[in-house]
C-alpha cells in the first residue's frame, strides 16, 4: 500500500501514548525480573565497587529454584478443554471438543500455555495469538503462538482481565524485508528495504532498542547492503487493533432472536440465499468493529475491518486487580537482594577473620617487604623474619568479632522467600528426614493453596483461547474436511473424522458452522502422575479384597507394552488348555463350597445334640432338686425317655450327614481326579499330535535340502 503519512501518524501518537503512560515501567519491571530469575541480581555499579574494594559479591539464586516448584506445579496439572451444548440446538460438541484437540496437538499448545504461563509468573504478564494462516492449507488453520510480552501494548485505558473490554492493542515486531514482502506486499518491502540507513520519521523506541533475542543488546541502526536485507530486522512494524463503532447487517433467527454478521465477502445474491433457506432476517446494527491497522515508519501496510471477533492477544495475568497485573517474582527481589548482601558480608567477615592484618615497625622486616606482607600474610605457614623483638616490632591486628545475629538474617531472608511466594520446603522435596509422610503430604497441600488464584487466572485465559477459537472454527472451518488426532500418546493410537461432510441425502453431518456452546476448563494430572495414582488405587483395593481384573492393573501401569500384554492374556485366556484350567478350578472351589456347608451341617447337628443333652441334666437336676418328679415318677420317665429319643434323633441325624458328607467329598474327588486325568491325556495326545507334525515337516524339508544339495563330483 502507499504511503499514508495522515494515518500513521495519528496510529504513532497512539502508540506512543500506550507504550509511555504503564507500559514502559512494566518493561523496567519485567527486565528486572528477568535478570533476577536468571540470576543476573547486582547493579553493575554495586558489583563494581565491592570489586574494586576486592568485597565478594555472592548470587545465591533462590528465585530460580522457587519458580521452577510453581511451574512445575502447572505443568503436572495441565487443563484440558472440552465443550457441551447450550440452548435449544444441542449442537456438535463431541466434534467441536475433537476439533479443538487437533488444533491443539498443531500447535503444541501445552507448551506454549506453559511458556505464557512462565511468562505471568515471572514478568506479571503473558500471552498468546490466535489468528487464522494459510500458510500450510489453502483452506486455513488456526495458528496459536506466544508473542514476547515486552512486545504487546495494552490499552493504557482499560481495567479488566477480559480483553473484549479493551479500546485496543499494539504488538511491535522486527521484520526483514522479505517477511513483509511475504506477509504484506513486495512493493512496500522494496520501500523499507533499504531505509535502514536513513532515520525513520518516527524514530525507534526504547523497547525495541533493548528487545529480546539470542545476540547482546545492540544499537538497532545497523546498516546492511541490499543482499543482507533477507536476514537483518531492521523494520519496525507496529500492528494495532481497535474498535470503533459500525452500522453492520446481522442475520436475526425470528425462532431464537440471535443475531450473527454477515460477512463482508456476502453479496445480495449469497445473503438472498441464505435468506430463502432458513428464513432468517436481515437488520442493520450499531456495533462496536475491530479495525485492523498496521505500519512500519510511514508506510502503511494493513488498513482493513478485522474478520475475528475478538482480539488476536489472550492475556494471562497470575494477580489482577483492577488494571494492575502482578506477577510471583517481582516480590521476591527484596528478599533476594538482603540474601545476596547478607551472604556476601559473612564472607567477607569471615575473610578478614583469616587476614585482619599486621602493624609493623618502619624497617622491621629483612625477607619480605610491606607490600609483600599485605599480598602473602593470610598464607599457611608464613614465615617473617624481622630486625629486632618480633613481639613488638610485628603484631597482628585482632579481627573484629562476627556481629551477633548476622547469620540469622540471611536466615530470615530465606524464610522470607518462602513465606512470600508460599513455596515451602515440603513442596520443593526438602523436608528434614523425621518429619511424617503424612505431615510432609499437609504441608503440600496447604501449599498448593497459595497457587490457587494463579491457576485459576490460568483456566480463565484458558476459556478466552476456547471462545476465540470455536469463533474462528465456526466461521472459517465452512468446508469439508478429514481431520485426525492422537486419542493415546503412550501407545501412539489416533482417530481419523470427517467435519462439515455432505451426505447422500444432502444434509451435513458434523456441521460445525452452527451451535452453541458452553466451555469446560478441567484441571487433568500430567499423564506420568495420573498413571501412577491410578496404579496405586487399583493396587490398594486389589490387596483390600476388591476384585481388581489384571487387565486393569496392567492398563492403569507406566508399562510402555502393555496393550500388547493385555491383548496376549486375553489370547492365552481363551486357548483350549486354560479353559480345561479354568473348568477345574470352577470345580475345585464347588468342592471347597460343598466342603464348607457340609461342615456347616455338622456343626448345626453338634448343636442340637448339646442341647438335648443339656434338656436332659436340667430335668435331672430339677428332680434332685425337688426330691421327687415334678408331677409323678411316669411323667419323669416319660421325660426321660422323650429326652433320650431326642438325643438318639440327632445323633442319627449328624451320623446321616456325615456320611453323605463324605460321600459328595469322595465322589466330587473322584471326578476331579477323572477329568484332571481326561485332560492330561488330550494335553498328551495334542502334544503327540504336535510333534507328529513337526517331524513330518522336518522330514519335507530335509528332503528338499537333499534334493536342491548338488550331487558329488566323481573322484578319479
Amino acid at each position: 500500500m502507499p504511503i499514508n503519512s495522515a494515518e500513521t501518524y495519528k496510529t504513532w501518537v497512539r502508540y506512543a501514548y500506550c507504550r509511555d503512560n504503564g507500559h514502559t515501567k512494566f518493561i523496567a519491571k519485567a527486565d528486572q525480573c528477568e535478570k533476577n530469575f536468571a540470576g543476573d541480581q547486582w547493579l553493575a555499579e554495586d558489583k563494581a565497587k565491592l570489586e574494586a574494594n576486592k568485597r565478594p559479591a555472592l548470587t545465591i539464586n533462590k528465585i530460580i529454584s522457587t519458580v521452577s516448584n510453581v511451574l512445575g506445579e502447572q505443568i503436572h496439572n495441565r487443563a484440558e478443554t472440552s465443550f457441551r451444548p447450550r440452548g435449544k440446538y444441542t449442537g456438535n460438541a463431541d466434534v467441536m471438543t475433537k476439533v479443538y484437540k487437533q488444533i491443539s496437538d498443531n500447535n503444541q499448545l501445552a507448551w506454549a500455555r506453559s511458556d505464557m504461563f512462565a511468562d505471568g509468573i515471572i514478568k506479571s504478564r503473558g500471552y498468546l495469538d490466535v489468528r487464522l494462516s494459510f500458510s500450510d492449507s489453502s483452506q486455513g488453520e488456526v495458528v496459536i503462538t506466544k508473542p514476547n510480552a515486552k512486545n504487546v501494548i495494552v490499552d493504557p485505558d482499560a481495567e479488566a482481565y477480559d480483553p473484549d473490554t479493551w479500546g485496543d492493542l499494539f504488538t511491535t515486531r522486527w521484520m526483514t524485508a522479505d517477511d513483509v514482502a511475504v506477509l504484506y506486499n513486495e512493493d512496500d518491502a522494496e520501500i523499507l528495504r533499504n531505509r535502514d540507513n536513513s532515520t525513520f520519521p518516527y524514530g525507534y523506541d526504547s523497547i525495541q532498542m533493548n528487545r529480546d533475542r539470542f545476540g547482546d543488546l545492540m544499537n538497532p541502526l545497523y546498516a546492511g547492503g541490499y543482499d543482507m536485507s533477507n536476514v537483518l530486522r531492521n523494520i519496525r512494524v507496529v500492528d494495532r487493533q481497535y474498535r470503533l463503532l459500525d452500522r453492520q447487517k446481522h442475520f436475526l433467527s425470528p425462532e431464537t432472536g440471535d443475531t450473527r454478521p454477515v460477512p463482508d465477502t456476502f453479496d445480495r445474491n449469497k445473503i438472498a440465499f441464505f435468506v430463502e433457506k432458513y428464513g432468517f432476517q436481515v437488520i442493520t446494527k450499531l456495533v462496536r468493529r475491530i479495525r485492523w491497522f498496521v505500519m512500519a515508519d510511514n508506510v502503511e501496510l494493513h488498513n482493513d475491518w478485522s474478520p475475528y471477533k475478538h482480539f488476536t492477544i489472550i492475556p494471562y495475568f497470575p494477580y489482577f486487580r483492577d488494571g494492575k497485573a502482578i506477577g510471583l517474582v517481582e516480590n521476591l527481589l527484596g528478599p533476594q537482594e538482603l540474601l545476596n548482601k547478607t551472604s556476601s558480608q559473612e564472607l567477607h567477615i569471615v575473610n578478614t577473620t583469616a587476614n585482619s592484618g599486621y602493624k609493623v615497625r618502619a624497617g622491621a622486616l629483612t625477607n619480605m617487604t610491606v607490600q609483600e606482607l599485605e599480598e602473602k600474610g593470610a598464607q599457611t605457614g608464613l614465615v617473617i623474619e624481622v630486625n629486632g623483638d618480633p613481639d613488638k616490632d610485628v603484631q597482628k591486628i585482632s579481627p573484629n568479632p562476627v556481629p551477633t545475629g548476622l547469620d540469622r538474617i540471611s536466615y530470615k531472608a530465606e524464610e522470607h522467600i518462602k513465606t512470600i511466594s508460599g513455596v515451602g520446603d515440603s513442596q520443593m522435596g526438602m523436608d528434614r528426614a523425621d518429619v511424617a509422610a503424612k505431615a510432609i503430604n499437609a504441608k503440600r497441600e496447604a501449599g498448593s493453596t497459595n497457587l490457587v488464584k494463579p491457576l485459576d487466572n490460568l483456566t480463565r485465559s484458558d476459556y478466552f483461547l476456547a471462545r476465540a477459537v470455536v469463533d474462528l472454527v465456526q466461521e472459517f472451518y465452512s468446508e469439508e474436511r478429514v481431520m485426525t488426532i492422537t486419542s493415546d500418546h503412550t501407545t501412539g493410537e489416533s482417530e481419523t473424522f470427517a467435519v462439515n461432510e455432505v451426505n447422500e441425502v444432502g444434509e451435513v453431518l458434523n456441521d460445525l458452522t452452527i451451535g452453541e456452546y458452553d466451555i469446560i476448563v478441567t484441571s487433568v494430572p500430567a499423564r506420568e502422575t495420573l498413571e501412577d495414582s491410578q496404579f496405586d488405587q487399583a493396587m490398594a483395593m486389589r490387596e483390600a479384597g476388591i476384585q481388581i481384573p489384571d487387565s486393569v492393573l496392567i492398563d492403569s501401569s507406566r508399562l510402555i507394552n502393555k496393550k500388547e500384554i493385555i491383548a496376549s492374556m486375553q489370547a492365552a485366556s481363551n486357548s483350549p488348555e486354560a479353559q480345561a484350567q479354568a473348568q477345574l478350578q470352577q470345580r475345585a472351589m464347588e468342592a471347597e463350597i460343598a466342603k464348607t456347608e457340609g461342615d456347616a451341617v455338622v456343626k448345626r447337628a453338634d448343636a442340637g445334640l448339646r442341647q438335648a443333652k443339656m434338656g436332659e441334666a436340667q430335668a435331672r437336676t430339677a428332680e434332685i432338686l425337688q426330691g421327687e418328679p415334678a408331677d409323678s415318677a411316669g411323667q419323669a420317665k416319660m421325660a426321660e425317655a422323650q429326652t433320650k429319643q431326642a438325643t438318639a434323633g440327632h445323633q442319627m441325624t449328624i451320623d446321616q450327614a456325615m456320611a453323605e458328607q463324605e460321600m459328595s467329598l469322595k465322589e466330587r474327588e473322584h471326578q476331579l481326579q477323572r477329568e484332571k486325568m481326561e485332560g492330561d491325556q488330550a494335553l498328551k495326545a495334542q502334544d503327540l499330535q504336535q510333534k507328529r507334525i513337526d517331524a513330518r515337516m522336518k522330514a519335507t524339508a530335509d528332503a528338499a535340502a537333499a534334493a536342491q544339495r548338488p550331487a558329488p563330483k566323481a573322484t578319479t
